[in-house]
């Protein structure tokens, strides 16, 4: 399909600059063959006992650098991509005057050995450091990485370091948020427990990639970003459960669809334990196998995320949603508010 199918018209002023807080209190648009304008308050009204939502367990670290060349000129850089415990794929800019050998100062006790140059503003890194393990050198001199459509600042701000995580972060590794997951505190969990449904967490590791426009015409051409992810035994087999008895899988985010898609064979539905890397690329076509809902945010124009939206509930009633979601200002991106799709029903 060509990428220009997936655009459409977006007033800046509804890009959320901010999350909104109590989480419940965001606007969330149920796609359901109709639609619905409600808060995420009411999730518990819509989802059904025996549902059972998966949730993407990543934790984002500040993963946003300022390295200082040994000739004084600075580099930033956005981790992306780790590759071994102390070897990670990075963007830098400006990036044309590094060189291979070249060591950038961090922080005190915390330098990086550039190892290789790649494509379009890209590095490898080699972390040095005394003192603290990587992750808390992380924490001490980084900033988190906040997608380029909310603006900051140079030195952010603060209370990102909490907004721009979610409840369920418990493993380390994400560059940027699984974002529905913002939408969700401890009140919602316990009402959503009365209601017989259950939880499960798998964990995918998210890169900057996400944030990379596409710059093919044609999706066939878009080659997708690596990222890392895993889900357990015991969470394949309460899915397979769930799936037996009735009851349908709700992922929270693109990204925990990803990862139960990469793993449900292709026939049964069924998933398996997995930890790995994942480029599944998801456009209109595609045969969901395993996910019967999703709750996401509102995503970019001509963005793989729309373009997974569109595939599992359908191009044209994504644009409707979109179009709907303008008109009644809900607020897109991150910070924004949500849309539950439901997968539609497939006729004979």
């Amino acid at each position: 399909m060509l990428v220009q199918d997936f655009d459409f018209e977006l007033p800046p002023e509804l890009i959320a600059q901010h999350r909104v807080m109590p989480p419940s209190a965001a606007k969330l648009l149920h796609v359901h063959g109709g639609l619905s304008d409600l808060n995420i308050g009411d999730l518990p009204n819509v989802l059904k006992p025996g549902d059972l939502l998966v949730c993407n367990d990543t934790k984002v670290i500040p993963a946003r650098l300022t390295g200082i060349r040994e000739t004084g000129g600075v580099t930033e850089i956005t981790l992306h991509r780790m590759m071994t415990d102390n070897c990670w794929r990075a963007f830098v800019r400006p990036a044309k005057r590094l060189k291979v050998g070249e060591v950038l100062s961090l922080g005190k006790n915390f330098s990086a050995l550039i190892l290789q140059k790649l494509d379009d503003g890209e590095i490898e890194l080699e972390f040095n450091y005394t003192g603290f393990d990587l992750f808390e050198a992380f924490d001490n001199f980084g900033r988190m990485p906040l997608p380029p459509y909310i603006k900051r600042g140079q030195n952010g701000d603060e209370r990102d370091r909490q907004a721009y995580q979610t409840l369920f972060a418990d493993e380390q590794g994400a560059v940027a948020a699984p974002t529905a997951g913002l939408h969700f505190d401890d009140e919602l969990l316990e009402r959503l427990k009365n209601k017989n449904v259950g939880l499960a967490k798998v964990t995918l590791h998210v890169g900057a990639g996400t944030f990379l426009p596409v710059k093919v015409d044609d999706t066939k051409d878009h080659i997708m970003h690596f990222e890392w992810a895993r889900i357990d035994q015991a969470t394949a087999d309460l899915i397979n459960k769930t799936k037996k008895h009735g009851g349908r899988i709700v992922c929270v985010g693109t990204t925990s669809l990803r990862v139960l898609e990469t793993v449900a064979d292709e026939l049964t539905g069924r998933v398996a334990a997995f930890s790995g890397e994942t480029d599944l690329f998801i456009t209109p076509g595609y045969r969901f196998r395993c996910v019967d809902v999703l709750m996401t945010n509102f995503h970019l124009p001509k963005s793989t995320l729309f373009m997974l939206v569109s595939a599992f509930a359908g191009l044209q009633v994504m644009k409707n949603a979109y179009q709907h979601a303008t008109e009644n200002g809900y607020r897109f991106y991150s910070y924004g508010d949500a849309c539950l799709l439901e997968k539609p029903e497939i006729t004979p």
